[in-house]
């Protein structure tokens, strides 16, 4: 469980909204992360230079975890970048979000865990949590909103069926029903 004081130091940090999301935080660090729906994550060392004068990473690195652990993912379901290309398909991301739950600091090892949670006619949506791997600190999660387009007009195409197929076998779901 995190210390009592977490909570202060942490709503001292990052201001009123994480104060709701202290007992969230609390009872999802005890938690083993193998509980939680994500069958995939990567571990990325924390570098000094992605750390602020604060001493914790920097908020726009989470963002870029989220990209590594994505591309991994990819990598990982036997789908990567290149058979998007290969299949006539490009991706745009159109949406990204990230809720800081606690800081990450220089020279830890974080756990980016990444799936796809949900799949439409065009777009697909990248779910991420990151704890921290030695004590399973809740750092961070969020999502990341991809459209697939036609690489010679950039506008939307639908997700080819090898993809949904790639992520029903590695998820263990229904290709569809994403």
């Amino acid at each position: 469980m995190l210390p009592a004081a977490c909570c202060q130091v942490v709503t001292a940090v990052y201001g009123f909204v994480l104060t709701t999301y202290c007992a969230t935080v609390a009872t999802m660090a005890q938690k083993d992360p193998s509980q939680y729906p994500y069958r995939f994550f990567h571990p990325i060392q924390v570098r000094y230079i992605e750390t602020d004068q604060q001493g914790h990473v920097f908020f726009g690195h989470y963002l870029t975890y989220f990209d590594v652990a994505l591309t991994e993912y990819l990598k990982a379901i036997d789908y990567s970048y290149n058979k998007f290309l290969e299949a006539g398909a490009d991706f745009f991301y159109v949406e990204s979000l990230c809720q800081y739950r606690d800081r990450a600091f220089f020279d830890e090892t974080l756990h980016v865990h990444a799936r796809v949670g949900k799949i439409g006619n065009s777009s697909f949506t990248f779910e991420f949590s990151i704890f921290e791997s030695v004590s399973q600190r809740f750092i961070a999660n969020g999502h990341i909103v991809a459209v697939a387009v036609d690489p010679s007009t950039s506008k939307p195409t639908p997700v080819h069926d090898g993809f949904r197929q790639a992520v029903a076998l590695f998820e263990e779901t229904e290709a569809n029903s994403s």
